[in-house]
């Protein structure tokens, strides 16, 4: 099958999130398996560092209701993936992806470039893979402009993969000039263009990236506003759970680590980074209590909220470790500082993003908090069990999909599991991870090796997104 993937953000030439690793991911793991795949994203300011070792593929005009651009194609090969940058200088190469006032007129033309790109560089797939509201438009305007062109495009089918249902890409309806055709209620929604509602509507097929984000999003409180238009296309409509890179992501390889391991010798190995990670961010050394780390946005929807109302009482009362990595909402960032610096010897912040650090916290870590308010996969929870360390998470989304929970009665589980967005049901699961930590260490190590040995592999993922392809194409 040919399939082009278009994306806002591709790793590792531009992220702000799980979608940029995903635009490589899946991508790397269908070709693998036979597909011919290739990637379409924005040429951001970011990019230009690269632009020495891409080949132009050429040029073509974009109209946006009377606004005329010139858009230009660049490729590059990346890990054996071609990957076409959109180059538009006003459009495009700016200090930050998203945020800007004019992001409607943006990835207007993002969508218009994809489509006038299939011709200039001669690629026309069975399948235009689609992702979140940045690209939602694009089956409108298949419909719309290009199915008439030619049998090249009238053939194309659409999949919409629905990454964050939070962010539709909502705006005032004078945008809707950009579409370049009469007023339209498929991408309107509560008086406002949705770009994602107008996907919604018109993709052949629609996805989100877990089984129980699938079906939170077809209610009220998850929903957004956009349920109704889901449940009218609810069998359409498909959840299929995300995988991470088996390669890059191994504890037994990867280079970051003081000590590699695996399931054979992960004990000796957990404990030397452990031992390091504690020296670097000078924390008491004390390798019989657990280490528990944060790392991800901070953000509301992180659960951050319910760490700021329960962490204290835990540092307090345990005698556990604790290092917290991230950066966001600016309260929330005080708050990890004032922990850092109230309780130095027993925690530490890191405000801000390091790959190289997060390698080595995964690593180290024992316990890794997740308690989402709603996670629609989650890979920190996926990327701690490959390191063998037990994530602690709300069940909602991927993370109910991927965790099983700790029975203390039969001693199975890959982590632990809480049900209700309650700080205090947080702080007691926090409690009790710990408990056992210090004080049952035969379950603890059977939970380790269960977590290790989950398959979460992109190659798993691929094969789910093969499957999709081939009922879209009725083969």
């Amino acid at each position: 099958m040919k399939v082009l993937f278009c994306s806002s953000e591709a790793f590792p030439f531009s992220k702000t999130g799980g979608l940029a690793d995903m635009a490589l991911f899946l991508p790397k793991s269908l070709r693998q398996i036979g597909h011919d795949v290739r990637i379409i994203t924005p040429y951001y300011s970011s990019i230009s560092k690269y632009h020495k070792d891409m080949k132009f593929l050429g040029s073509s005009n974009v109209s946006l209701g009377g606004l005329e651009t010139i858009v230009n194609y660049y490729e590059l090969i990346f890990q054996n993936i071609p990957f076409i940058f959109v180059q538009n200088m006003h459009y495009f190469e700016r200090d930050q992806l998203y945020g800007y006032s004019d992001d409607a007129e943006r990835f207007a033309c993002f969508s218009y470039a994809i489509l006038e790109g299939l011709k200039v560089f001669n690629f026309y797939p069975n399948i235009l893979h689609l992702n979140d509201w940045q690209t939602g438009m694009i089956p409108f305007l298949l419909d719309e402009h290009y199915r008439v062109k030619s049998d090249d495009y009238f053939s194309i089918h659409t999949l919409l993969t629905i990454h964050n249902l939070e962010y539709q890409g909502s705006f005032d309806p004078f945008v809707s000039r950009f579409f370049n055709t009469p007023f339209n209620y498929t991408y309107m929604h509560f008086d406002r263009v949705n770009f994602l509602k107008a996907g919604i509507e018109r993709a052949t097929k629609i996805n989100t990236v877990s089984p129980t984000y699938r079906n939170e999003v077809l209610t009220s409180e998850y929903g957004f506003t956009l349920d109704g238009a889901l449940d009218r296309r609810i069998n359409d409509f498909i959840g299929v759970l995300n995988g991470i890179d088996y390669q890059d992501l191994d504890p037994k390889t990867d280079h970051y680590l003081a000590a590699n391991y695996d399931l054979i010798d992960y004990k000796t190995g957990k404990r030397k980074n452990k031992e390091k990670i504690l020296h670097h961010f000078d924390l008491d050394v004390d390798l019989k209590v657990p280490l528990i780390v944060y790392i991800g946005r901070l953000a509301t929807q992180k659960g951050i909220n319910l760490m700021t109302r329960s962490l204290e009482e835990v540092i307090e009362y345990s005698n556990a470790r604790f290092i917290l990595m991230g950066s966001g909402n600016d309260s929330y960032q005080d708050f990890f500082r004032y922990l850092s610096y109230k309780y130095p010897k027993k925690v530490a912040d890191y405000i801000g993003f390091n790959e190289e650090i997060a390698h080595q916290l995964y690593a180290a870590s024992d316990i890794f908090m997740m308690p989402s308010r709603f996670e629609p996969c989650g890979l920190g929870q996926l990327i701690a069990m490959r390191y063998g360390s037990l994530p602690l998470v709300r069940e909602t989304g991927g993370l109910k999909d991927t965790v099983i929970p700790y029975n203390q009665f039969t001693g199975e589980g890959t982590g632990f599991s809480f049900s209700n967005y309650d700080a205090f049901e947080f702080k007691e699961k926090l409690f009790e991870s710990i408990n056992v930590y210090t004080s049952n260490q035969k379950a603890w190590q059977k939970m380790v090796k269960e977590a290790m040995k989950q398959n979460n592999s992109l190659d798993q993922m691929a094969l789910e997104y093969e499957k999709i392809y081939q009922i879209i194409l009725g083969v």
